[in-house]
């Protein structure tokens, strides 16, 4: 028992959690949250501005509207399954600058063959052989940069002594939106209206 105490409390040192943290008063812990729901507020409506740039072929490709959450939602997930990892890594002591790049590549090439499997899924989805192309696009570049993101991220945070656990999902989100609508939506201006 003495000994998996220890255990416990060194593995929870590594990872800077400590019952505090997990167990902090609901006022403590809700303060502490608003913070980071208020900043990705603010990175919603830098999300909803990017989409405003593109008004014009929303309004001539309706079906744009309808797929653009496909394009936020798979680079979400990607960044959200690499973010997970890399705060692990940190919390364990498994990630530092000596296998950081093993990593970042590695989630990297993850990202480019899912980005690839379920572009060309969305590919044979769709009648449309443009708007497919457009998707397939978009997806392939967000799910990279989400990839990269989620181990950029949490690495950053946690050297500026912030707790990626907290900040680092409001920071993935803004980057898979804001990129993932940009390439979709700026894809889709250039190839429909030019």
């Amino acid at each position: 028992d003495v000994f998996q105490k220890h255990y416990e409390a060194q593995v929870a040192h590594l990872g800077k959690v400590n019952d505090e943290d997990l167990f902090a008063p609901v006022f403590t812990s809700a303060r502490r949250r608003a913070v980071w729901l208020g900043i990705n507020l603010v990175t919603a409506f830098l999300a909803s501005a990017v989409i405003g740039l593109f008004d014009k072929v929303l309004l001539e490709v309706v079906a744009l509207a309808v797929l653009m959450p496909i394009v936020a939602s798979m680079g979400g997930i990607t960044g959200s399954q690499t973010l997970t990892l890399a705060i692990r890594g940190l919390a364990t002591g498994q990630l530092g600058k000596a296998n950081y790049k093993v990593l970042r590549d590695k989630e990297l090439q993850v990202a480019a063959l899912n980005g690839v499997l379920w572009a060309a899924v969305s590919y044979y989805w769709f009648e449309n052989t443009i708007l497919s192309v457009i998707l397939a696009l978009a997806i392939i570049i967000n799910m990279a940069v989400a990839s990269l993101s989620g181990v950029l991220i949490p690495t950053l945070l946690n050297k500026l002594g912030i707790d990626p656990a907290l900040a680092g999902s409001v920071i993935l989100t803004t980057v898979t939106d804001v990129v993932g609508f940009f390439v979709f939506l700026g894809s889709a201006t250039i190839l429909f209206l030019y």
